[in-house]
């Protein structure tokens, strides 16, 4: 009779342990869903002209990530008409033009690291509606000289390097609405 009560007693514990189990992996299932499933806040930025350069300036990194000098080209054409629409940006414009007359993708991304460095400045300067622009920084671009960029996204997606060394970077400057 004991050893029923040993046995019956085990499998009751075993079975509570496993039933809490379960719940908490719901628990924990139903918060990962949660936290992926809240959609990030889209950068708008006030003044249109410099929201729709800000997504064509974005789609050019993009380009540059995935490492196509030919989508480079037409994305940099662009974000030129794009930046010609802001005032005060006749430089960046200048870049963009350099970017979209270059096939050689290292000659992109090194007019890309001048570009970005304007950019920084349109930018800072432009009022945000919602959302935050992110300067991000890699410290091994440009031959170990580091260089900068922007994106709509925290997460780290490198221009200079690609798939070479995707995530290398980090997050230096958030700009936000005031």
């Amino acid at each position: 009779m004991n050893i029923t009560k040993r046995s019956f007693f085990s499998v009751t514990i075993i079975a509570l342990f496993s039933a809490c189990n379960q719940n908490a992996e719901k628990v924990n299932t139903a918060q990962v869903d949660t936290l992926l499933s809240v959609p990030s806040i889209e950068l708008v930025l006030t003044d249109t002209s410099a929201n729709d350069a800000f997504k064509c300036y974005e789609n050019l990194k993009d380009v540059l990530v995935k490492s196509n000098a030919a989508e480079a080209q037409k994305a940099a054409a662009e974000l030129s008409l794009a930046l010609s629409k802001v005032k005060g940006n006749e430089n960046a414009v200048i870049l963009a033009n350099k970017i979209a007359a270059s096939t050689d993708l290292s000659d992109q991304r090194k007019n890309f690291t001048a570009l970005s460095n304007d950019a920084i400045n349109i930018f800072k300067r432009s009022e945000i509606s919602a959302g935050s622009i992110y300067v991000q920084y890699c410290p091994m671009a440009n031959e170990g000289e580091g260089a900068y960029w922007l994106s709509s996204k925290e997460e780290i997606m490198n221009p200079y390097y690609g798939d070479e060394m995707l995530h290398c970077g980090e997050v230096k400057e958030t700009i936000a609405k005031k």
